[in-house]
């Protein structure tokens, strides 16, 4: 219920980012199907409103404690299980998302922070068909009924630098009717 964009997609931006950062949600919305929703999506708490003060700080102090049980690197950094590793190669392609670089047919190549994010939206997805619509919610927060091809124009733009033909393309597939599905062996 926030402006502009919901909280469930923030919920997914962050996710793409840290899979184990904590995150409590609180809201009015208390059916049960609103609940599993913000689950399934990978919040670690659901409280709704009304609430005791009391009950949220527990809960927050036990988020605390257990994201404090994850241990951190020799780079100080949080070391995560994400589904989606720092390099990833696939073809004759690699990417490395700490530097935001990709190997590809071109040579090195800088990544916007976008192509990031739709990349690691599509490695965590691999396999299955992601709509428009779920693309420009996760990937660029639009929520409704948009009219745009701006999801499209960045399927052109990964496919000419990690497909070897992209008018053919072997990792990012259209679906008619669906969306694009990624996927390689």
């Amino acid at each position: 219920m926030l402006p502009v964009i919901d909280g469930l997609s923030v919920l997914q931006h962050i996710r793409l980012e840290d899979d184990h950062i904590p995150i409590l949600i609180l809201s009015a919305k208390s059916a049960h199907n609103d609940k599993i929703k913000g689950l399934s999506y990978g919040v670690d708490d659901y409280l709704t409103k009304p609430f005791h003060l009391d009950e949220l700080l527990l809960r927050i102090e036990r988020l605390l404690k257990r994201s404090a049980w994850q241990g951190t690197g020799e780079n100080g950094r949080r070391e995560t299980m994400d589904k989606v590793p720092a390099v990833y190669t696939f073809g004759g392609n690699r990417i490395d998302f700490d530097t935001a670089t990709a190997e590809c047919r071109y040579g090195t190549i800088r990544l916007t922070d976008q192509e990031v994010r739709l990349m690691k939206l599509f490695i965590a997805h691999r396999g299955r068909p992601l709509s428009r619509s779920k693309l420009l919610k996760v990937g660029w927060g639009y929520t409704g009924k948009t009219a745009t091809r701006t999801v499209d124009n960045f399927i052109v733009r990964l496919r000419k630098y990690f497909e070897e033909n992209p008018r053919h393309p072997v990792f990012f597939k259209s679906l008619r009717s669906v969306g694009y599905v990624f996927d390689h062996d």
